[in-house]
């Protein structure tokens, strides 16, 4: 009778376990190791830059710097400067039209039937209404019907007395807004224009004169001229 020899090799199978077992722990080990490199790597290239970018950075930074400190102290300085300076004021004007949107009509020294010898002033030729200002400012020495005194050719009328011997007379007013001894300023109303007294259409008769009465006008539109006013 024959016998059948098996043969079997002790321990076969537990190798076989612990070789698979070896060989997933080097995969494994191998593909952490190489992860952790690759991380490694990321992390300096992130944090490390090149030397020369490192310092190019540094220096674009320090140039920046000193250029909004180098703005910043000129708007300081510049600030110190407007706050040192004096505002100018603004110059008021010293003459001005005794009204404004006018015509001019009959001139100085012209002459005609309408006045005794010449006219004695300069006429404005404007609506009934127009509001008349101080020439200049100063005193009402003159105000009121009959010329304010000088006669009824003037119709309505105003004198002022200003500085260095100098008045200015306004007449053939509708209306007279002030009073003997008011103290007026340059360009305040004084008075409306209109056609009262010897006129041949509403206007307003304005005189330069050396003294307040009737008799002293010299040419206004010369004088104005003088002053600054353009008519």
């Amino acid at each position: 009778m024959s016998q059948r020899i098996t043969s079997h090799l002790p321990g076969t199978p537990k190798l076989r376990v612990r070789a698979a077992a070896m060989a997933l722990g080097l995969g494994a080990s191998a593909a952490l190791g190489a992860g952790v490199a690759v991380a490694a790597d990321t992390k300096a290239s992130a944090v490390a830059l090149p030397g020369s970018a490192a310092v190019s950075v540094q220096q674009q930074a320090a140039a920046q710097a000193k250029a909004a400190a180098q703005t910043k102290a000129k708007s300081k300085t510049a600030a110190k400067k407007a706050a040192a300076k004096p505002v100018a004021a603004k110059k008021a004007a010293s003459w001005v039209d005794p009204v404004k949107k006018y015509k001019l009509s009959a001139k100085f020294a012209q002459a005609g039937n309408l006045w005794s010898s010449t006219h004695s002033g300069q006429d404005f030729a404007v609506a009934s209404g127009t509001q008349v200002v101080a020439a200049h400012g100063g005193t009402v020495v003159k105000a009121g019907g009959n010329g304010a005194g000088d006669g009824p050719a003037y119709g309505n009328a105003v004198v002022i007395k200003h500085g260095n011997g100098t008045y200015s007379q306004y007449a053939h007013l509708s209306r007279v807004d002030v009073k003997p001894g008011q103290v007026v300023k340059t360009g305040q109303r004084i008075a409306l224009s209109g056609n009262t007294g010897n006129s041949s259409g509403p206007h307003l008769h304005f005189e330069i004169r050396t003294k307040a009465s009737y008799g002293s006008a010299v040419d206004p539109v010369a004088f104005l001229r003088t002053k600054g006013v353009s008519l």
